[in-house]
């Protein structure tokens, strides 16, 4: 009976507190490439390294949702 509890626990969960700064980042990305694209002046490298590195962080969010569904 204790090896049914502990593999139930073991397998509850797989939310980590890191996944908040993930997605947090990933917000903070999306606001870089809005702001990035609105500006007056226009930095291609700002813009062109913002959005690959929001792709990048959607991409692992997707994996990370995914691994939160089982």
């Amino acid at each position: 009976m204790f090896l049914a509890d502990e593999a139930a626990a073991a397998t509850a969960s797989n939310f980590h507190t890191f996944d908040l700064f993930m997605i947090l980042f990933t917000l903070l990305l999306v606001i870089a490439v809005v702001r990035s694209v609105s500006a007056k002046v226009k930095n291609k490298f700002a813009i062109g390294f913002a959005a690959f590195s929001l792709f990048v962080f959607i991409v692992l969010d997707i994996y990370m949702v995914k691994a939160w569904m089982g």
